[in-house]
């Protein structure tokens, strides 16, 4: 169990947060956490609280959309041959899916090519455009990808195809020469919101084009896939994403689409009740595993039948899949742990630099997450293809490891992603050059105490202050993600009615109780396990930080403390 930093977000103001309780009938916690949301007023909350397709900006805001939108226009009405270029991840995949069922609404010639993580690489690529040719396509729509793809877009328009790019990358010194460039955070464009998913750009196109031929609301029919994107995507879940995620979650609970409703099906959920926590960890997995191990034009596949047989073929290979998955991720995170163990020094260096030939290319990012998770420094892991060290790159709050590698710029051969997650090319025999730069970057910006795992609290709270309410309107607070996490409460001097259990592999269950204080609350810490010998049931005092989710059991749904971190105290 690492030790962790309790940090507490900035104070509300009492007489701000009375104010807005009145004004909406809640608790003052409650209102605080609005306030912690940048919400301070009535009609902000009603914003928040019901967040309105009314309130999306306007396509046409985005640099270049104008253009984009005439020539997809013209690319229909001439019968050109479109290709939608996506990338082989969930957004990618999603983005793709949504673009090709849009166009494809509209009588365009179109298909999709995705390309392959094992044998084609992240992004655009000369041997993919060679291909493309030969389909007899004049134009490409980039989506979830294309914004560092300088001469690859060169060399497209070199051979008669035309290119537009709608990604949500960072930019390189250098835009590609397209047709049109969608990526609200390009330099020199000022779209009002700069955090869009992939799909999300994919969707501003999309209605763009739809209100040029009068059906500006066509495209929110694919709102679905705009949702499984910007969740698994981790976007920030504030304005025009929370709109999107939000309303695309509902659509999926009520009206799935044949391989969602499959899908669900397959991870053993019931349609109707996804969350965007369940789309992370649940249904994003799934959808990643076939892009992992080979073809992610199958997910494509999946999210554009009607024909609901297929669509339960296709969700059981990405089911297989994603177990296989699971055993190459475990035998690699396991052979990772051994060589972290081996070859960094952990009293010097703050960053993880691994690399080995046999490591599948395709698990190698969620390997590095958990390395993230299990030492809390960056980390990036690295295997051979081609003879090049490729692979992962993963930060921890408050690195910028995008910023990292371009100070090692020289040392690349490619890389690209944004501050939280990279991706890397290096030649093998640069590799140690590269870790002893990367460290030396990290020493010179991080301390020991930022790479100590921190626990963000948002308010104390008493047990008396969890009613039936103050739970009905946390609720309201979803979807959660980045921008808008679930609430981290802090509780005080709690014991437990019975000695803590281990369930699982390492899980900790409790049921809790505070001094004066009728309720008993169910809990459960997850990868906490080694907390239960160390509690005394009779004698400690515990100060608990957590969050509060529901859960269902025997037909009942009620809510369960899910504990981050626990600080045994002596007893009252």
């Amino acid at each position: 169990m690492r030790k962790k930093r309790w940090i507490f977000k900035e104070e509300v103001n009492e007489e701000d947060a009375l104010a807005l309780a009145d004004s909406l009938n809640i608790s003052n916690i409650l209102s605080g956490l609005l306030i912690q949301r940048g919400i301070t007023n009535f009609f902000e909350a009603k914003t928040y609280f019901r967040p309105s397709l009314d309130a999306l900006l306007d396509p046409f805001d985005m640099d270049g959309m104008e253009i984009a939108s005439i020539r997809v226009i013209d690319a229909i009405t001439n019968n050109e041959m479109i290709t939608v270029y996506g990338d082989y991840d969930v957004d990618g995949t999603c983005s793709a899916a949504l673009m090709y069922l849009f166009l494809k609404e509209l009588g365009a010639s179109v298909n999709v090519y995705i390309p392959n993580r094992l044998t084609d690489g992240y992004g655009i690529s000369i041997e993919a455009i060679d291909i493309i040719k030969e389909m007899g396509t004049s134009l490409i729509i980039s989506v979830d990808c294309g914004i560092t793809a300088v001469e690859e877009v060169g060399y497209a328009k070199s051979i008669g195809i035309e290119t537009i790019i709608c990604d949500h990358h960072q930019a390189k010194d250098e835009i590609p020469d397209a047709y049109a460039v969608l990526d609200p955070i390009k330099p020199g464009c000022n779209y009002a919101f700069k955090h869009l998913s992939g799909a999300g750009v994919a969707f501003k196109l999309a209605r763009a084009v739809g209100d040029r031929i009068g059906q500006k609301d066509l495209a929110l029919k694919y709102l679905d896939l705009v949702a499984l994107a910007g969740a698994a995507d981790i976007v920030p879940l504030t304005f025009e994403n929370r709109i999107l995620v939000r309303n695309g979650i509902e659509q999926i609970n009520e009206n799935p689409r044949p391989g969602i409703e499959a899908l669900i099906r397959k991870a053993r959920m019931t349609p109707g009740n996804l969350s965007a926590g369940q789309i992370v960890f649940t249904i994003a997995p799934r959808i990643n595993a076939v892009g992992r191990l080979g073809d992610a034009q199958r997910a494509v596949d999946l999210f554009t039948t009607n024909d609901p047989v297929e669509a339960e073929r296709l969700a059981s290979i990405l089911e297989e899949e994603n177990i296989e998955r699971r055993k190459i991720d475990e035998m690699t995170f396991s052979n990772a742990i051994q060589k972290a163990e081996e070859v960094v020094d952990f009293d010097s260096d703050l960053g993880i630099v691994l690399h080995d030939d046999n490591w599948h290319p395709g698990v190698i990012g969620i390997v590095a997450s958990r390395l993230v998770e299990k030492y809390y420094r960056p980390s990036i892991m690295l295997t051979t293809i081609d003879g090049v060290a490729k692979g992962s790159a993963r930060s921890i709050s408050g690195f910028n490891i995008y910023e990292a590698l371009q100070e090692c710029e020289d040392l690349l051969i490619q890389y690209g992603g944004h501050k939280a997650a990279a991706g890397v090319a290096i030649e093998v025999d640069k590799v140690p050059e590269f870790r002893a730069r990367f460290n030396k970057l990290l020493r010179e910006r991080l301390t020991d105490d930022d790479i100590l795992p921190e626990i963000k609290i948002d308010t104390k709270i008493s047990f008396s202050e969890i009613t039936p309410k103050f739970l009905r309107i946390l609720d309201q607070f979803a979807p959660f993600g980045p921008g808008n996490m679930r609430p981290m409460f802090l509780s005080e001097n709690v014991q437990t009615l019975y000695p803590p259990r281990i369930v699982g592999k390492n899980h900790i269950i409790m049921y809790l109780k505070q001094p004066d204080c009728e309720k008993v609350f169910d809990s459960i810490g997850f990868n906490l396990g080694g907390f239960a010998n160390l509690i005394n049931r009779s004698s400690d005092s515990l100060d608990l930080v957590y969050t509060i989710e529901n859960v269902s059991r025997d037909g009942k749904t009620f809510p369960q403390l899910r504990i981050k971190d626990i600080r045994i105290k002596a007893n009252l």
